[in-house]
């Protein structure tokens, strides 16, 4: 997926603890070119962590987050309308200043090293980057 943004995209990741949320950005991160030696770990003290790729990833976090007023003190909306491409861990913390399209994607843990992965595009350009993966799925 990493490979088919190119800045300004913003996605929304849910699901318990444990369920590959950061093992998923690492991916993402790989595919933006993050460098390797880059340490993408998960921002739940930090909040967020930038990584310089083709394009700046911000690796958010929102896990500690227990109100409006502390994601207002975030100022998120600089960060989420930037050229970057913007992560959101726990995205459902985000009341009222939920981006209107974002992709959502929903991590069920299935025991073991097993996980599903569910999306929800929210406008066309969210909707492309599925249709791009789904085509790239089938032709593997």
């Amino acid at each position: 997926m990493g490979k088919l943004l190119v800045g300004g995209e913003i996605i929304g990741l849910s699901g318990e603890l444990g369920s590959g949320k950061t093992c998923f950005v690492r991916g993402l991160a790989k595919g933006l070119g993050v460098d390797r030696e880059a340490w993408v770990r998960s921002p739940t003290f930090t909040l967020i962590n930038e990584h310089e790729g083709r394009v700046p990833l911000y690796h958010i976090d929102l896990y500690r987050i227990s109100g409006a007023l502390e994601i207002e003190e975030l100022n998120l909306r600089e960060i989420l309308y930037c050229e970057g491409v913007s992560v959101i861990e726990w995205v459902e913390r985000m009341p009222g200043l939920e981006p209107e399209d974002y992709l959502h994607i929903v991590f069920d843990h299935q025991g073991g090293s097993r996980r599903r992965l569910g999306f929800t595009a929210s406008g066309n350009r969210y909707m492309a980057i599925i249709n791009q993966l789904t085509r790239k799925g089938r032709s593997s």
